[in-house]
């Protein structure tokens, strides 16, 4: 063994491997029954069927369970402080959603101190990790004001290089009698000082947040800074966000609730991902995007929980599978191709969402079977192991 390279590790005895190549294995979820995967540092170097597999320094045994790519978490907001348990009370009990309870969270993030913030994140993240969330995009939008939002950004740039800068998130409520003057200070200072940290530029573009010309004006900003676009997008009613989203080139429109034909159209022809994001729609009792039909229209989808503390309080991507299935007619495998390879392309990743030679080694151990127990079983912490670029995050019984 080399003492300058960490030790390669073959996990062998998979019952049922989820690759997300297709030349790897049946349909587009790659399968492969019997299989092992050889990870040498932090990348994947082999797969395929373990009467075949390589020598390697150490044995993982994964007990016949079923093992499949990291989750990609492509939609979080997770810089916040505060809490909304009575908002969701009283949603629960008639009031109905709307963006304005943004604002409390704005206050309550305005107030925290940075270490307050750190905790929250790192909290959050390894929350995610544990139920195999590998590879996760977080978003600044709680603070507003360039200092905060400035913040935000470089908090979230402390846990995950997929950062999006959303000082487009809600106009404050000391803007409230100009919503101009908030949109130049976000296409300006805000920008300049939160450009450096992010990686992405989002823009909740909706009735009661902004409309298409300003979300225009912010992302056209954000794109000659060198971030590349996303979009919430017709989370509440029928509107220009997904059009605009594709008019730009955006990774991803984000929620896809009220689409036309059009807007089906456009998501189906163009590059842009439709982000689906089910944890909101069940957390506000709100219509469920129609997965199968832009599926069935050739689009590609990406499920994420939304994790942030109004309208999605949930980190479980296992969860939003089972929702995908149940609500919003996905079958078992389009919903987890879309929690992985479909978060993959929703960041522009081609290094994560897959298990095949020369991808990260991100690697989750269920404790069941088959994939197909993430919907079958709604509800079960199933995850019973995590590898997170070759790394163990959840012990795995090992052996020389």
């Amino acid at each position: 063994m080399d003492p300058h390279h960490p030790p390669s590790t073959l996990v062998t005895n998979i019952g049922s491997l989820v690759t997300n190549d297709p030349a790897l294995g049946e349909g587009p979820l790659g399968l492969l029954t019997g299989a092992a995967v050889l990870i040498d540092g932090p990348d994947i170097a082999w797969v395929g069927p373990a009467a075949h597999a390589p020598a390697a320094d150490r044995h993982v045994d994964a007990d016949g369970r079923a093992v499949i790519p990291g989750f990609v978490d492509s939609h979080s907001h997770l810089v916040f402080a505060g809490d909304r348990t009575a908002e969701f009370n009283a949603r629960m009990s008639g009031r109905p959603y709307s963006a304005s309870g943004i604002q409390t969270t704005v206050d309550a993030t305005r107030a925290a101190g940075d270490d307050h913030l750190h905790a929250m994140v790192e909290r959050h993240v390894r929350e995610a990790l544990r139920q195999g969330t590998t590879t996760l995009e977080t978003k600044s939008g709680y603070g507003l004001t360039v200092v905060d939002e400035a913040r935000a950004v470089s908090v979230a740039a402390a846990y995950t290089d997929e950062v999006t800068y959303l000082g487009a998130h809600l106009v404050p409520s000391e803007f409230a009698d100009d919503p101009g003057g908030y949109v130049d200070l976000v296409t300006g200072p805000m920008l300049d000082a939160c450009a450096p940290y992010a990686r992405w530029a989002d823009v909740f573009c909706e009735q009661g947040a902004f409309d298409g010309d300003q979300a225009r004006a912010v992302l056209t900003a954000a794109a000659a800074r060198g971030l590349v676009p996303r979009v919430h997008a017709n989370q509440l009613t029928y509107g220009p966000g997904v059009q605009l989203a594709v008019e730009l080139g955006a990774a991803s429109a984000d929620h896809c609730t009220y689409l036309t034909d059009a807007d089906v159209d456009a998501l189906a022809q163009g590059g842009t991902v439709a982000t689906l994001l089910p944890g909101s729609d069940f957390s506000t009792r709100s219509p469920y995007p129609d997965a199968r039909r832009l599926l069935d229209a050739g689009a590609t989808v990406a499920l994420s929980p939304n994790c942030n503390p109004g309208s999605s309080y949930t980190s479980s991507m296992a969860f939003c599978i089972a929702l995908a299935v149940r609500e919003m007619r996905m079958t078992p495998d389009e919903a987890l191709w879309a929690a992985t390879a479909g978060g993959a392309r929703a960041l522009r990743r081609t290094d994560v969402g897959r298990l095949s030679p020369g991808a990260r080694a991100d690697l989750v151990v269920l404790d069941a079977p088959s994939h197909v127990h993430l919907a079958y079983r709604p509800g079960v912490p199933l995850v019973s192991a995590v590898r997170r670029a070759g790394r163990s995050c959840e012990g795995l019984r090992s052996g020389a």
